[in-house]
């Protein structure tokens, strides 16, 4: 071999050992060893685990004598719990709580150049809070912005979780809101209104080339002015829906909080059911069968009790929050599946871990929750690449101060927040 084609071969192997140590942005991978007590893996946990991440992947995870700390920034992460970085089953990052505004007004009379701006401010909030991902249901009246702020997170614009967005959501001509105006007026809708086999094919089809990654839909909303929770679209309609997402290879979730808007949702083949206030048993068994997950959002019944007047903790719980907890305790006894998803927006964006407090105080077990938050979501959202931590996974992890498997008020005292390989809180 000549000397021009030995330097060839060497260079080529040079570049080639070049390019594995490059992170996701042509940059330098940065290797981290983290030394946490315990590692929470997704699904269980271990003690005196450590986790060597490279770029924006795990490499390793395990006993301490058995992952390398060579090359590796050792980070001491002494006192605490690690954990995949947690996942919000059901957001609304262009809202703000309605104590502070109210809907009809958000969507109404605030601009959406206004939304957006606070929207940013709310995906920071987030991912600071340990949740490294977002199910965002809806933009509530703001179009497609929630495609722009994932892109803008995306592209490093600014810092928040990785998003799953449904865009507009779809709902019945009639059903949905704001209401109270005069019935000669065309008031702009929270969500976008179809109808029937073709319009509801192109409907679907519109949110997704427009960037949907999911279809939501409202099985059932208060019909008229105000009125009690009734099905919207009927089940053929819903069957449709389902069928023209999944050719996309996207799943359907429907907010339901009546029973039969609930077992349209079911047998249409809907994957998750948001809310679900007055299920039955009857209706968890269906669930159960049909592998179709809650996302109960007890946190958001909690707070709308608490803007209409009742004072938590000095009065009796109202009928509502009462009626929750029997039917969250008739989902976990049928072994449905259960998101962690609180319907942030309606309160504070950041506040997320209310949800997951909220969980353990209806019935479920601290590890439970735990799952549901991370590896359980991740199945059910068909995030292959985390929610677990385990070699091969993006690097979105976070750490807490104390053990959330035991006490899951430790899951507020965040020590690190890792998205990607980058550390956003240290």
């Amino acid at each position: 071999m000549t000397l021009s084609k030995k330097l060839t071969v060497w260079a080529r192997l040079l570049l080639g050992l070049f390019i594995q140590l490059l992170g996701p942005n042509g940059s330098l991978a940065q290797t981290y060893l983290l030394r946490p007590d315990r590692v929470f893996d997704g699904e269980t946990v271990h003690e005196n685990w450590v986790v060597r991440v490279k770029g924006d992947k795990i490499e390793a995870a395990g006993p301490a004598g058995s992952v390398s700390a060579t090359g590796a920034e050792l980070i001491d992460l002494k006192g605490t719990t690690l954990m995949p970085g947690l996942i919000e089953g059901h957001s609304h990052l262009l809202l703000h709580p309605y104590n502070e505004t109210p809907w009809d007004d958000q969507v109404l009379k605030e601009a959406r150049s206004l939304r957006v701006a606070r929207a940013t401010v709310h995906a920071q909030k987030t991912l600071l809070a340990g949740f490294t991902t977002v199910r965002d249901l809806g933009t509530e009246g703001a179009d497609y912005d929630d495609v722009g702020l994932k892109q803008a997170i995306n592209q490093g614009i600014i810092a928040g979780p990785r998003m799953v967005v449904a865009t507009r959501a779809l709902i019945a001509t009639g059903s949905y809101a704001p209401k109270g105006f005069s019935p000669d007026i065309n008031v702009p809708q929270g969500a976008e209104e179809a109808d029937g086999h073709d319009a509801l094919i192109q409907a679907v089809r519109r949110q997704i080339g427009k960037g949907a990654d999911v279809i939501k839909v409202y099985a059932d909303y208060r019909w008229g002015l105000m009125a009690e929770a009734r099905p919207t679209f009927t089940l053929d309609e819903l069957k449709l829906i389902v069928e023209v997402a999944k050719s996309s290879g996207r799943g359907v979730v429907a907010h339901a909080a009546s029973a039969e808007g609930m077992r349209r949702a079911i047998l249409a083949g809907c994957e998750t059911v948001e809310h679900g206030d007055v299920g039955t048993p009857e209706i968890f068994n269906l669930m159960k069968q049909h592998s179709t997950a809650l996302c109960p959002t007890l946190a958001a019944g909690d707070a709308v009790s608490q803007y209409r007047g009742w004072k938590k903790g000095q009065e009796p719980e109202p009928e509502r929050i009462r009626q929750k907890r029997i039917t969250f305790r008739q989902a976990l006894d049928a072994g449905v599946t259960i998101c962690a998803g609180g319907d942030v927006g309606v309160f504070s964006h950041g506040d997320n871990a209310r949800e997951l407090e909220m969980m353990v105080q209806y019935g479920m077990k601290p590890l439970d929750v735990l799952r549901s938050a991370t590896s359980i979501n991740a199945d059910v959202f068909h995030l292959a690449d985390r929610g677990r931590v385990r070699p091969g996974l993006l690097a979105d992890l976070v750490a807490v101060t104390g053990n959330p498997v035991t006490t899951i008020a430790d899951i507020r005292r965040i020590r690190l927040v890792m998205k990607g390989g980058t550390l956003y809180q240290r």
